[in-house]
């Protein structure tokens, strides 16, 4: 396979991994292309490559930025703006996880926290569902708190081992 291929390849199925992480096809690409990229690259040079709109591209890259893990860059002489991705995979990794814990599984448990403290009603459905969302609450805090710890840390002998079992 010749290096444009497979380069166009990683960053097409980086995007189809992207609506699977809960962002756009787009905004995945994008993240791609800058991680996969030697030096950082302008709002052009990303538009030119992925053949995307300059809005398009620009509300992407905010969001990838909201993510931390794309930064701006600036080089002296340029009056354009460069990007460049996270290139630590550990460090993306963790803050991928931060990310998604914040946007995805906080607000459930939010959710969850509301609808078991139902009360004033004790049927027997009512008793079910409060005992099962309770049940659920429970697994996905720990499961959270879990992935805090995990990602709190960064080189202790808890996460090293993990990363290992992961390889």
């Amino acid at each position: 396979m010749k290096f444009e291929e497979a380069k166009s390849k990683f960053i097409q199925t980086w995007g189809a991994l992207g609506s699977q992480w809960g962002i756009n096809k787009t905004m995945a690409q994008i993240h791609a292309l800058l991680m996969i990229s030697p030096e950082p690259l302008s709002m052009e040079d990303i538009m030119e490559e992925l053949h995307i709109s300059r809005g398009n591209t620009s509300m992407n890259l905010r969001s990838l930025m909201d993510w931390g893990i794309v930064f701006k860059e600036y080089k002296p002489g340029e009056r354009k703006e460069f990007f460049s991705a996270e290139g630590n995979i550990d460090e993306l990794a963790r803050k991928i996880a931060r990310e998604r814990s914040r946007r995805e599984i906080k607000p459930t448990l939010r959710v969850l926290q509301d609808i078991s403290a139902i009360d004033g009603e004790e049927s027997t459905k009512a008793s079910h569902f409060k005992a099962k969302t309770e049940e659920l609450y429970d697994f996905v805090s720990r499961a959270d708190n879990m992935l805090e710890k995990i990602t709190e840390q960064k080189e202790n002998w808890i996460t090293k081992t993990i990363l290992k079992l992961m390889r």
